[in-house]
């Protein structure tokens, strides 16, 4: 992994938080929610944050897990290659999701940055071993891994049913309401990937890409400046165009 690290390595007070979690999300929305003062602490012995430069790769597919991650920054491209090399984004996943599947042997997928990221790597041993002293901890996995399992249903039903323009305003709709984090009715975020990524999620040509996205942008449903940086006026408007109830 392309990164440079940053230790947690600091004097803690017992039953205190540890200062490194108190502004991190996944203390506050993701698996480390379930966690208590004593066991932040010592999952924060154990654990390194890292910076990673955008295209570097996190895990390959087939690859040994031996780590997993939280997401603090940013945005992960999962994909999928076939025996002959042809290779489909399948997912995105976002702060402050975790990323890897516990008690699996070997990554399933590949998983690549998509945008320069902060993540902390955590070992397996050690997540794995305090799954099991906190049934909250597992919960947490469990509620997230059902989480994905809907959005996946919902993708299968983009891809399979809507149109190309309501393909692309669904990818925005995506990104306004997960990279952006936003509870307003407007959002304004860069798009985590080029033209010919999304092409490959929406199951699309580059040109019909474009095309859909400078419709959006003639008719007023989305701003778009340098070709990436994307302003949503009104999320409603966007959510209408992408045929969501």
């Amino acid at each position: 992994m392309d990164a440079r690290l940053k230790t947690f390595d600091e004097p803690e007070i017992p039953n205190a938080c540890p200062t490194a979690c108190k502004g991190c999300d996944a203390r506050s929305r993701g698996i480390c929610a379930a966690l208590d003062p004593l066991q932040l602490a010592e999952l924060n012995r154990h654990s390194q944050r890292r910076s990673v430069s955008a295209g570097s790769e996190l895990i390959g597919q087939a690859e040994s897990v031996g780590t997993f991650c939280n997401i603090l920054d940013g945005v992960v491209k999962l994909s999928k290659v076939m025996a002959d090399g042809r290779q489909q984004i399948v997912g995105l996943q976002f702060a402050p999701d975790f990323m890897g599947r516990p008690f699996a042997g070997e990554s399933r997928m590949s998983a690549e940055a998509a945008t320069d990221m902060e993540v902390c790597v955590i070992p397996k041993r050690m997540l794995e071993r305090m799954m099991a002293a906190s049934p909250d901890l597992g919960r947490r996995l469990h509620h997230q891994a059902l989480e994905e399992l809907d959005d996946a249903r919902e993708w299968m039903l983009t891809l399979g049913r809507k149109t190309a323009v309501e393909k692309v305003a669904s990818f925005l709709v995506l990104i306004a309401e997960r990279a952006a984090e936003t509870k307003l009715q407007a959002a304004v975020f860069d798009l985590p990937l080029s033209r010919a990524d999304i092409a490959d999620f929406l199951g699309l040509t580059i040109e019909t890409v474009s095309r859909q996205i400078t419709r959006l942008r003639k008719d007023g449903t989305i701003l778009v400046e340098n070709n990436r940086h994307v302003t949503v006026p009104d999320l409603d408007r966007l959510r209408n165009a992408a045929g969501s109830d």
